[in-house]
């Protein structure tokens, strides 16, 4: 007998599902990565239900590292003996295991379970380097890494029952995605404080104690500064030398081990520069961004003045979101702000809160017009009367951008 109950309340995020539906029922082992909270659990539940709708009979193992009923499944041969003790001989044996990164040496379990064609594996982690290092060397080519973000604003709007509008786009812009908001009242009071406890638990759970840091107060303060500076090129050297005005010594290469750490709990993503004349990578000046806008707005407080950020980290999330790979423009000067890969193609995205003027107009275009390859070009704002092209160049509204417009 099955020992978990699927939640009735599950919105299925299609998105996710037809990423690994091809693999359901192959041996190979589906990683779901991510932040806490953007519902990594809740996609599992969403597979169950379609194998049991498909076999209600099916033969389906479920560990929870967040649930005390599973505290004694440590290691990875008390993983092992838990399975196995489960498992059936003669049928498919469906394995889901929520937070695997708690459970010690796991990667030895997953690859020895892989031997048996009747086991179909799913995971969840919370940590970015889940599949790097000693696993991806042991179980090169048996795994697929499906990464899950925060709602997109499709999503957003069907979670919480939302017609598509500026007034709700801004709800959007200040609240984030995360899905358990769908269960509270969207008021800054509420939403915030729901937030600031995820935020706290990230960083406390995910950071400070898997890391042993120390200093939790400079840790906390550059998280403040990220997400005051959301856009703005970052250089290790300039926030230690900040740091350093404000009577808080700091060498560069610890402020640079820490953006790292953040990077791995999902709190933030990292854009690298890269020159798109050369077609190379800049070992430095890379942006961050914040994985949650809500989170990011937690931290800080929301300004409306701060749109202008936000829109540009919720264009470079929604293009993770659809699947590509996303680095900083850079053109001989000129910065171009996205440039999104997927499938050897290529998009060049620039992001403009308001086109106020000529002026302003010259310089989101210009810089596009200024690359000399037939790969599209948009520019992505607020304004919904704007023009539909400028010299070739698309514009797209925010709300069309984030909408469902094919990139």
């Amino acid at each position: 007998m099955n020992n978990f109950k699927i939640p009735s309340n599950i919105i299925q995020r299609e998105t996710y599902l037809e990423r690994v539906k091809p693999f359901i029922n192959k041996p190979i082992a589906k990683v779901f990565t991510g932040q806490r909270r953007v519902g990594k659990s809740y996609m599992l539940f969403q597979i169950m239900q379609i194998i049991l709708d498909e076999n209600p009979n099916a033969n389906i193992i479920y560990i929870n590292k967040e649930d005390l009923t599973f505290d004694d499944v440590q290691t990875a041969s008390e993983l092992n003996d838990y399975i196995l003790e489960h498992s059936l001989s003669d049928k498919k044996n469906y394995i889901f295991i929520d937070e695997i990164q708690y459970i010690e040496n796991f990667e030895q379990t997953i690859r020895s379970l892989l031997l048996d064609e009747n086991n179909d594996i799913y995971v969840t982690g919370s940590n970015a380097k889940l599949l790097s290092g000693e696993l991806a060397t042991l179980l090169a080519g048996r795994t697929i890494e499906i990464k899950v973000h925060s709602l997109a604003y499709t999503e957003f709007l069907t979670f919480h029952k939302l017609a598509d509008s500026d007034e709700n786009l801004i709800k959007y812009f200040k609240y984030g995605g995360l899905p358990y908001l769908i269960n509270l009242n969207l008021t800054d009071e509420i939403v915030f404080e729901y937030l600031r406890n995820i935020y706290t638990t990230i960083v406390y759970r995910d950071v400070i104690s898997r890391y042993n840091i120390r200093s939790s107060n400079f840790l906390e303060r550059l998280i403040s500064f990220l997400a005051d500076n959301i856009g703005s090129l970052f250089s290790a050297k300039r926030i230690s030398d900040f740091l350093k005005s404000q009577r808080v010594n700091i060498a560069h290469n610890q402020v640079q081990a820490f953006t790292e750490y953040l990077t791995n709990a999902f709190l933030i993503s990292k854009a690298q520069r890269y020159d798109v004349i050369g077609k190379r990578i800049f070992e430095i000046g890379e942006k961050y961004y914040f994985e949650d806008c809500g989170i990011r707005n937690a931290i800080i407080g929301y300004k409306p003045g701060d749109n202008a950020k936000i829109l540009e980290n919720l264009v470079y999330n929604q293009l993770l979101f659809k699947g590509y790979d996303v680095k900083i423009g850079w053109l001989d000067t000129e910065e171009i702000d996205f440039v999104a890969t997927k499938n050897n193609e290529t998009i060049y995205v620039q992001v403009v809160l308001h086109i106020e003027n000529e002026k302003t107009m010259k310089r989101e275009f210009g810089n596009l017009l200024k690359i000399k390859d037939n790969y599209p070009k948009i520019v992505v704002g607020m304004d919904e009367e704007y023009k539909n092209t400028y010299e070739g160049i698309i514009y797209l509204s925010a709300r069309k951008f984030f909408g469902n417009y094919e990139l």
